[in-house]
């Protein structure tokens, strides 16, 4: 988000507060009859079409296209919003990620009218702005908004300008939704802070100068100043979309059932101007993070410009990462999470160039965010709830990231700081003296040796060496830039972001090829894919959508049996489903049919179903399908097309038919256990919150009659106490016996009443809300969800919740296993079972077994240990006797044993003996170890510089025996599998130590 500076001249007597800027706009528009609304979530709910939610009117998206009903036609918020584009650009004075934008909205209620009186109101009148500095910018065909605001308003013609699309046209917010043209206020400066000389070009003449280009856009030069100039003269206060028009996802536009009117006001950009400031990052909602982050690195924000942009940087990313996090986003490596890790990282790092030491003097690890991000829940957490009630988890996910990237911060830095940066140098310095040749970069990268791992410089080498053979472009290109390769490098093996390795490659003066980059991540995921290759969905869907059969009744909420008529048949051989494919390769589809018979494998669509089809995480019902003539066993139901239920399994017996009427019957027993798993997620969803914090959210599961998954958003393992508190209160709950109910209503209704949705999905106009709650009809509900599984009537009937474990996933997330019902019933008779059959074998009753354990355990070491003495005694016997072993080769001693030595540490403890005898010696000692034959090479430092090596001895040695190994020079571990030829490689090795001495 970009915000200009502003000469606010006469204004430098309005203090207003952020909170009483954000008040006043709320109450203004609550007195003009609009409600109030809440902030969204940062995370857009039913809206896959969007990242985060980035405009205020992003919550309000359903209610503009009429597929739900508002509250009121007239609406009011302060929407938190995050945008992405600019996060690289933050640390300037004008750029933000995250921000708090102010609106009023109307769904078919008033239009341009309408927008414009409140708007010229509110900013004259309640916010005191001087009229006589205001522009006005409406869209080039927007006569209407033009009328309006010279006619209705009073603003003179001269200060009302046109633009087109690219300036004056909103919309949509994301891929498709509301869009329309645009009127924005700004507020002037001052001449003295304008280009041209203070100069303004006419409204018309800048009309016309955008006439004449193609599309109508913006022309090359512009005889003066205006509102929307790259300049900082202007400060664009409020944009009033007029919402005509509904866009698809082509591009495509047609009018709205009612236009309706977005607005928007950033609260930042409105604080710089009422509080007399000259940027954002001097008004009051962003000050008392700077402050503490100058009482952190002992800065003074003012004195120095690099220090006042890692400044802006901490303080704007911290700001944002506390909001992020505390709407339910976690660090990860893709999507949402990735974003916000992003955005931490790049604050960890200007808080690095800022000189906060993440150590202290004993080198105990320190965080700095934390203690940033405590000002800023300070300053938001009076307004934003969310905030208060996730404190200590965001406090804790910016810790751990904070610990988790110091490394990787380090190496990553040093790799470019000592390695690829100074290697770059070195090339401009040799590209200055000459022209680069092959042989230049060769000695360079010779140079560089130690700076880097050595197959990191062997990669760099080879993108040098490509670079240079592709003539004087690519020659000046290998000097001036990191290539897409080691970026990749860096981001792939160390976790380094690119986008920090080209901000710092930026500040040497280096380009980063992002495009290479984006190449190499491609190629990866490429060869991540090979092995998951399928085919034939697309034929797959069409075999469905040509059956003639737009969709099938569920009626498996209501019971589990069902009389119904066959719809459409698929047939196909045994084995064969309808994603099977043939042996030649092509897809085995299967085909429509009017009857099928004993022995083939089917696919059935009937009019109606009880059969609960595969969805939500939980698995399709199992069954039969029985006809007059014979008999299916539904194998699995699922619904490869929307609204359209398929039974797949196999003819039974007899035969089945097109039309005829059936009964279809769900296996009971397997419905009830997924049905009582699928409960229990909803209780582990509802306990994980209760223990952890609401920052917990559900991000997959999987349901089925044996057991549950839940996979949900946490950035730290559970502790066995947290744990326990978990299954403990589902438990409790369960045993509370809670009502299990369900209804139906609009998305938005749902959400309001609380219930908590799957996000990233998208849903209808009617949802499906399942509620556990105590029979006290007072009581909250402790579970209320969007869901359309299948449920138990009461929480009592899922017996018990019993937890297998729980671990991570990766990106921030974990996962639980548990089960319920006859599954955990069946647990606890095994593991009684299993108790009971230890108790018989060690003789000892159940109460006592641990104690038991404990004592054969203490005896157990007690033997090893005396086992290990007698080893190491026996050993250094025979290693004594192997002192009358030693041959002299060319002047140089060998011993070349077998031993009976049990493992490599005691063969090398045997050489050390050896070593310390006889000062120089070469020893290659054998022993067959759990069946494989294994070898240790040791050699004095003086044969090491006669020019041996052990590493050499011993791979060629074992290759004798089919095995093969290396090391060190002074010392290596080789094996084979032949074991039988152990001996046969030990008598070799006199002439490798003469072949080795000879070279």
């Amino acid at each position: 988000m970009v915000w200009a500076t502003v000469n606010l001249g006469t204004l430098s007597d309005l203090k207003m507060t952020g909170d009483e800027i954000r008040n006043a706009f709320i109450n203004f528009f609550e007195e003009k009859g609009h409600q109030p609304m809440p902030s969204a979530s940062l995370i857009p709910a039913g809206d896959p079409t969007l990242l985060f939610t980035s405009a205020g009117m992003v919550p309000f998206k359903p209610f503009f296209t009429g597929e739900q009903t508002p509250p009121s036609r007239r609406l009011t918020s302060s929407q938190k919003s995050f945008r992405t584009t600019d996060i690289d650009e933050v640390g300037d004075h004008k750029h933000l990620t995250f921000f708090e934008m102010l609106g009023n909205f109307s769904i078919g209620d008033y239009f341009k009218e309408g927008a414009v009186a409140f708007a010229w109101e509110l900013v004259t009148q309640r916010f005191g702005l001087d009229p006589d500095r205001i522009f006005v910018t409406i869209h080039l065909d927007d006569d209407e908004a033009f009328e309006i605001w010279r006619d209705q308003v009073g603003i003179p013609p001269e200060r009302i300008y046109r633009y087109g699309d690219k300036d004056n046209w909103w919309g949509p917010a994301g891929n498709e939704g509301a869009t329309g043209p645009c009127s924005e206020l700004h507020y002037d400066g001052g001449r003295e802070r304008g280009c041209h000389q203070g100069r303004m070009v006419a409204p018309d003449v800048l009309t016309g100068l955008q006439a004449a280009q193609p599309g109508r856009g913006m022309p090359p030069e512009i005889p003066g100043c205006h509102p929307n100039c790259d300049c900082e003269r202007f400060v664009e206060l409020w944009n009033l979309v007029f919402m005509q028009f509904y866009q698809d996802t082509q591009g495509a536009r047609t009018p709205l059932p009612a236009p309706s009117v977005d607005t928007g006001m950033g609260l930042e950009r409105a604080a710089v101007l009422l509080q007399g400031k000259s940027n954002i990052y001097e008004c009051d909602l962003f000050q008392p993070i700077i402050q503490k982050a100058c009482e952190l690195s002992g800065t003074t924000y003012g004195d120095n410009p690099d220090t006042d942009y890692a400044l802006r940087v901490v303080a704007e990313h911290t700001r944002a990462a506390c909001f992020l996090i505390g709407d339910g986003v976690v660090p990860a490596n893709e999507g949402r999470g990735y974003v916000l890790r992003r955005v931490i990282r790049r604050a960890i790092r200007h808080g690095r160039r800022l000189g906060i030491d993440p150590s202290d003097s004993a080198g105990n690890t320190s965080t700095f965010l934390a203690q940033v991000a405590e000002e800023v829940l300070a300053g938001f957490r009076h307004v934003y709830g969310e905030l208060a009630e996730n404190q200590e988890f965001i406090l804790r996910v910016l810790n751990l990231e904070e610990e988790r990237f110091g490394q990787t911060m380090d190496t990553g830095s040093r790799l470019l700081d000592e390695g690829l940066i100074p290697l770059r140098e070195s090339l401009q310095a040799r590209l200055q003296n000459g022209n680069l040749d092959q042989s230049e970069v060769h000695a360079v990268c010779e140079d560089a040796a130690g700076t880097m791992p050595d197959w990191v410089l062997q990669r760099v080498s080879q993108v040098l060496s490509e670079w240079v053979d592709s003539g004087e472009q690519g020659r000046q290109q290998l000097a001036g830039s990191l290539s897409g390769a080691e970026t990749f490098i860096l981001y792939d093996t160390y976790g380094f972001p690119p986008e920090l390795t080209a901000e710092i490659g930026r500040e040497h003066g280096l380009d980063v090829d992002m495009d290479g980059f984006h190449r190499a991540m491609e190629e990866a995921r490429e060869l991540s894919r090979a092995s998951h290759v399928f085919r034939g969905g697309m034929e797959v869907q069409a075999a469905y959508e040509n059956l003639g059969v737009e969709r099938t009744g569920f009626v498996g909420y209501q019971g589990l049996t069902g009389d119904t008529v066959v719809a459409a048949i698929l047939v196909g051989q045994p084995g064969e489903t309808a994603t099977a494919a043939n042996s030649d390769g092509t897809d085995g589809l299967m085909t429509p049919a009017g009857n099928a018979v004993q022995g083939q494998r089917v696919e059935i669509v009937l009019r109606e179903s009880p059969f609960y089809p595969e969805g939500g995480g939980q698995q399709g019902d199992v069954g039969t399908i029985t006809g007059p003539n014979g008999e299916v066993l539904v194998e699995d139901t699922n619904s490869p097309v929307a609204g359209l239920i398929v039974h797949r399994g196999v003819v039974r017996q007899g035969d089945i038919s097109l039309g005829e009427p059936v009964t279809a019957q769900v296996d009971r027993p397997n419905r009830l256990d997924a049905s009582r798993n699928h409960s229990s997620t909803h209780l582990l969803h509802a306990a994980l919150r209760s223990v952890l914090g609401p920052h917990v959210r559900q991000a997959g599961s999987l349901v089925s009659p044996d057991r549950l998954r839940f996979d949900f958003s946490h950035v730290t393992g559970l502790s066995s106490q947290e744990l326990r508190s978990v299954q403990g209160l589902a438990n409790d709950k369960i045993r509370d016996n809670l009502l299990v109910s369900s209804h139906e209503t609009s998305y938005a209704q749902a959400v309001r009443d609380g219930a908590l949705a799957f996000f990233g999905d998208r849903y209808g106009d009617v949802v499906r809300v399942v509620s556990m709650v105590d029979p006290d009809p007072d009581t909250r509900p402790f579970s209320m969800e969007v869901c359309g599984g299948t449920h138990v009537a009461a929480t009592g009937q899922l017996g018990t919740l019993c937890v297998l474990g729980e671990s991570s996933i990766g990106g921030g997330m974990r996962r639980i296993e548990a089960i319920s019902g006859t599954a955990a019933e069946q647990l606890f008779l095994e593991q009684s079972d299993r108790l009971a059959s230890l108790s018989n074998k060690l003789q000892t009753p159940v109460a006592d077994l641990e104690s038991r354990l404990d004592s054969y355990i203490q005896d157990n070491e007690m033997l090893r240990a005396r086992l290990e003495v007698m080893e190491r005694t026996a050993l250094r016997s025979e290693a004594e006797q192997l002192l009358q072993q030693v041959v002299e080769v060319d002047g140089v001693k060998l011993v070349a044993a077998k031993t009976s030595a049990s493992s490599p540490d005691a063969m090398r403890e045997m050489g050390d003996f050896l070593k310390a005898r006889l000062s120089s010696v070469a020893i290659v000692l054998g022993a067959v170890v759990d069946g494989n034959p294994l070898l240790v090479a040791m050699l004095t430092r003086d044969l090491v510089d006669r020019g041996l090596h052990a590493g050499n001895l011993a791979s060629d040695t074992a290759k004798v025996m089919g095995g093969g190994g290396g090391g060190r020079p002074d010392m290596a571990q080789a094996g084979g599998r032949q074991p039988e030829r152990l001996g046969h490689a030990l008598a070799g090795v006199a002439e490798l130590v003469r072949q080795g001495l000879a070279t």
